[in-house]
């Protein structure tokens, strides 16, 4: 194995593995929920906590996690973060109860939290900036193939096995990316020590944590006060760490306010909250259309669902090679383009008795959109980020995403029910009802598209940009590989 040391693709291999990961059990476990009702003898609200306490935990918790990455370097928080993952998902797959489930599932989300930060930032480390786009573009193909695969492999354990395979699927993954991670990966250290803030730890923890439990929350308890007062609290630690960390900003912040003089990483920023909100505006709607109202078994929704995962995950390298020669600006307006006009064509072919075969040219054309965005939204965002920022640049990246994605289930799921509900009161059955509220649902996504379009105008045409790892603050502070 010395041969594969430090070795860029080794490296992006096993990065990759724990990655996908991550990501997919975001997605998987939601076609498993009627299962594990059953298996746990647990109620909706119960189950509902398993997808949830995955998703604030590992949405509180990034920024945080990737300063962690630059005080005790990236491939020792990666490890770590892959340990506990692996082990809680062994907790989840045994889980005798429902709240021993959900107690696992925020384990799980922490270790989740710990490693994927770590995965931009030895990107970054490894990768010449001119092989990067490359590289995030199979990244990107990683990303989009867990997002979009978890329902289709879900699907397939839960008919096929158990619900508790989906749990313990990440066992064999997570040991062997383990094992690699300290056979190929390479211990790199900052020159230097760093100070960690804690102050500034605690206020974004705890105001990500408010902000994405109101947000996911809400709609099941009504907006009520309490939420409410949730979102203002969350609200108001945002505004306290925003003051903390322009108090700090000579004094190694969480958040470099440095970067977002850099236009493409803020509008890229930008770019990848919008497109999480985008996938679940049609992932979960759609999902539940094939299932509620077509009547198909969750192998088969989940394979409907296939074709866009396969297109995305074949684009998605082509696209970041591409991203490193041309640029990745008119990429992205395709992909955008490409996306929305899947979700529109999918919004007009469905009808109660919709044959699923007919949705097959709707979802390649939105796996065809997925593959141009994530590859090369990654590669613009990271190309020009110094490498002594690349751990914060990562840690809000990534946050962003998460965030995005626990805004785009609040939204999606209340104007889903609130629509349902109205369509159901005009005396309509119910797979016309359904049927008329996916044609309403598809507005959220396709806006947010079209917000991001806007984003991608102001990207600078790469012949235009400062060489690669030019820095956009003081000179970067020299690391070392251990």
């Amino acid at each position: 194995m010395r041969k594969w040391r430090a070795n860029p693709w080794a490296v992006l291999v096993t990065l990759s593995l724990g990655f996908f990961m991550t990501l997919l059990d975001l997605t998987i476990v939601n076609i498993a929920i009627p299962d594990m009702m059953d298996g746990l003898d647990a109620s909706l609200g119960q189950t509902l906590w398993v997808v949830s306490g995955y998703a604030l935990t590992l949405s509180a918790l990034i920024i945080t996690a990737s300063r962690l990455g630059d005080l005790r370097g990236p491939r020792n928080l990666f490890a770590v973060g892959l340990t506990v993952f692996t082990l809680a998902s062994l907790a989840c797959g045994l889980a005798p109860t429902a709240s021993a489930l959900i107690a696992a599932r925020v384990v799980q989300g922490l270790g989740a939290a710990l490693l994927t930060p770590q995965t931009m930032t030895l990107i970054v480390a490894v990768f010449p900036a001119e092989r990067r786009g490359t590289a995030m573009g199979v990244w990107g193909m990683v990303a989009g193939l867990a997002t979009l695969s978890g329902p289709t492999l879900g699907g397939f354990l839960v008919s096929a096995l158990d619900w508790r395979w989906i749990f313990l699927v990440n066992l064999p993954i997570g040991s062997a990316a383990l094992v690699l991670t300290f056979l190929v990966v390479p211990d790199i250290r900052p020159g230097r020590a760093h100070r960690f803030d804690l102050v500034g730890a605690a206020l974004a923890t705890g105001a990500l944590f408010c902000l994405a439990f109101g947000l996911q929350e809400g709609e099941s308890h009504h907006w009520g006060a309490g939420i409410q007062a949730l979102l203002v609290a969350g609200a108001a630690l945002a505004a306290g760490f925003l003051l903390h960390q322009r108090r700090r900003q000579d004094r190694e912040p969480l958040v470099p306010f440095a970067l977002f003089r850099d236009r493409n990483f803020a509008s890229m920023t930008v770019l990848v909250g919008l497109v999480s909100v985008a996938m679940l505006g049609l992932v979960l709607p759609f999902n539940l259309y094939l299932q509620s109202v077509l009547h198909l078994s969750a192998v088969k929704a989940g394979l409907v669902l296939a074709p866009s995962s396969l297109v995305s995950m074949t684009v998605g390298p082509f696209a970041g090679r591409l991203a490193d020669r041309v640029g990745g600006k008119y990429l992205l307006l395709t992909g955008l383009t490409c996306y929305a006009a899947g979700i529109i064509a999918i919004a007009l072919i469905a009808a109660p008795g919709t044959a699923w075969f007919a949705f097959v040219p709707a979802t390649l054309l939105t796996g065809l959109g997925v593959g141009c965005i994530i590859a090369p939204m990654s590669t613009e965002a990271m190309r020009y980020v110094p490498r002594h920022l690349a751990g914060a640049a990562s840690g809000v990246n990534n946050t962003v995403r998460q965030t995005g994605s626990v805004v785009g289930a609040a939204a999606v799921g209340a104007l889903l029910q609130s629509r349902l509900a109205a369509e159901l009161a005009t005396g309509k059955t119910y797979a016309a009802a359904f049927t008329s509220t996916l044609h309403t649902t598809a507005i959220l996504p396709v806006a947010v598209l079209v917000a991001g379009a806007l984003a991608c105008l102001v990207l600078r045409p790469r012949t235009t940009r400062r060489e690669a790892g030019a820095p956009v603050t003081t000179a970067p502070q020299p690391a070392t590989t251990r």
